[in-house]
């Protein structure tokens, strides 16, 4: 992770990449368009006018001679310097009106597949579900990471814990969900520890302590929800057991924790600052 990421001088919404594509995320779809775009055998005109006259929406009379190459040519250009919800809009439009694919089922999923392993690859805010490119990480999920990593509290380790955990989610080269997971709880469980005094407690007898003492009052059901989140990172198939290694842990489940976990950092300070317990620096 860059410096300008770790100290929060560039926007989490642009490393997971929600109103902006950057080069590799770009280049990766286009290299996906390749294959249909451009392929191998003889590509019949009018899969090229199609998007000429109904995606770029220009005059048919204008096209030259050579159309395969010079349109090809056009849509590369496009695709390169359009915006970049014109990049999904381009894709979504392949996808709808069947251009390039042929009618065939396996191309058409083969070309989805690819497409989201380009988008999950290059931390894409986005997936293709059901032909339509759909958002997976809200504002609202961002902006909880945000206030998380950037509250200043007395509590050492919240803050670090919360980088490290999206650090290693998004590494494009070696990222690192199981560790990220670790991380993330790591930062609530710090948090729950400095509130009841006790450096030792895990987080589910710090939650007990916390409403044992009076010190912060819980909604049951928030309260089990979380229980059995960090249930899920503890037992036998969870993410401290020495043998997760044969437990499948993906991209989901760990930008799941970081938000899980970021927004209860947040509810926990907000609820000891209303009992009096200040954890935030002057």
């Amino acid at each position: 992770m860059k410096f300008s990421e770790r100290y929060g001088y560039k926007p989490i919404k642009n490393i997971i990449q929600i109103e902006s594509i950057d080069s590799e995320l770009r280049n990766g779809l286009w290299n996906c368009l390749l294959d249909i775009l451009y392929d191998d055998t003889e590509r019949v005109d009018y899969d090229y006018i199609d998007i000429w006259e109904n995606y770029f929406k220009l005059p048919v009379d204008k096209i030259r001679n050579s159309i395969n190459y010079y349109i090809f040519q056009d849509i590369k250009k496009y695709f390169f310097k359009c915006q970049w919800y014109e990049v999904y809009d381009l894709i979504e439009f392949i996808l709808d009106n069947d251009c390039f694919l042929e009618g065939s089922e396996y191309k058409r999923k083969n070309f989805i597949n690819k497409c989201n392993e380009v988008l999950k690859r290059e931390l894409s805010g986005y997936r293709i579900i059901n032909n339509q490119i759909v958002r997976i990480t809200s504002e609202e999920e961002i902006n909880e990471v945000e206030k998380a990593i950037n509250n200043k509290t007395k509590i050492d380790g919240i803050r670090e814990h919360l980088i490290t955990a999206l650090k290693k989610l998004s590494d494009r080269k070696n990222p690192d969900y199981r560790n990220s997971i670790k991380e993330s709880i790591s930062a609530v469980e710090a948090l729950g520890c400095a509130i009841t005094g006790n450096k030792k407690a895990s987080l589910g007898q710090a939650l007990k302590l916390i409403e044992k003492e009076n010190k912060i009052q819980f909604h049951k059901a928030l309260k089990e929800a979380f229980e059995k989140i960090y249930g899920y990172t503890s037992d036998e198939d969870g993410i401290r057991h020495k043998m997760l290694s044969k437990t499948k842990v993906d991209f989901e489940d760990a930008r799941f924790m970081l938000i899980a976990c970021s927004a209860f950092v947040n509810y926990l300070i907000e609820k000891a600052n209303k009992s009096g317990i200040n954890v935030l620096r002057e």
